[in-house]
């Protein structure tokens, strides 16, 4: 059973969510908060998987609370960040603060149950669109990919500066493969299908990837390929590559 706290300021909006959550078998909203410091107090006493959290609340905010949580001690759940608007630097707050998956309200009921399940398993929950914006914004903050670019004298040369340094990492071939699907925004029942292996073969290499690496989720680990020149900002109507 997966346990979930609520934390909006909104009762209306609470209410909505557990009954879309508690509709499955699975899914169990055990609190709600209207801000984040009930939020903190809550996860300290119920110990849920996921938190779906807020940003903009009053007392004490969603990013604000999520960076408490990331911090301090156990129990650390997930945390889904939930917003009614997509700018790029709430995304990436969000991330930066701790948040494993970040959601528009307006999304439909389907995807804030898979969110939660995907967040449970362990995993982050990088849509193509969020993992566009994080790259985007790490290009424009001045941190180009060390392995090269369009300008370079030779994509062979940036390949192989690339391949360097994932073998450097002790990254295996399959799993720098993994990585670059996982960058794409795939999940890993879609990396499993592109790859014609189970899930749970990729599920191990990412978990290799990870420790590899030494960071905590997907996220982390996209950021750190990109700022080695693994994973490049993608095309205006492309996906990142790799």
């Amino acid at each position: 059973m997966i346990r979930v706290v609520l934390v909006d300021d909104q009762a209306l909006v609470r209410s909505g969510f557990r009954i879309i959550l508690q509709s499955e078998p699975d899914i169990e909203v055990v609190g709600e908060a209207e801000h984040g410091e009930d939020a903190l107090r809550l996860v300290a006493e119920l110990a849920p998987d996921v938190v779906c959290m807020d940003v903009q609340m009053p007392v004490m905010d969603g990013l604000e609370a999520a960076r408490r949580l990331r911090d301090g001690g156990p129990p650390r759940p997930s945390v889904l960040m939930l917003t009614t608007f997509d700018r790029d630097e709430v995304v990436l707050e969000a991330l930066a603060a701790g948040a494993s998956g970040f959601l528009l309200k307006t999304a439909r009921a389907e995807h804030l149950i898979d969110a939660v399940r995907v967040l449970a398993a362990g995993e982050a929950m990088l849509s193509p669109d969020i993992t566009r914006t994080v790259l985007a914004q790490l290009s424009a903050q001045g941190l180009p990919p060390q392995g090269g670019g369009p300008g370079d004298a030779s994509r062979t040369t940036a390949e192989a500066a690339s391949a360097r340094i994932a073998t450097e990492a002790g990254l295996t071939e399959r799993e720098r493969e993994v990585l670059g699907l996982a960058a794409q925004g795939l999940s890993n029942a879609e990396i499993a299908a592109r790859l014609f292996v189970g899930e749970a073969t990729v599920k191990s290499h990412m978990s290799g990837v990870l420790q590899k690496l030494g960071v905590r989720d997907r996220i982390q680990a996209v950021v750190w390929a990109f700022n080695r020149g693994l994973v490049r900002p993608a095309p205006p109507q492309g996906g990142a590559e790799i």
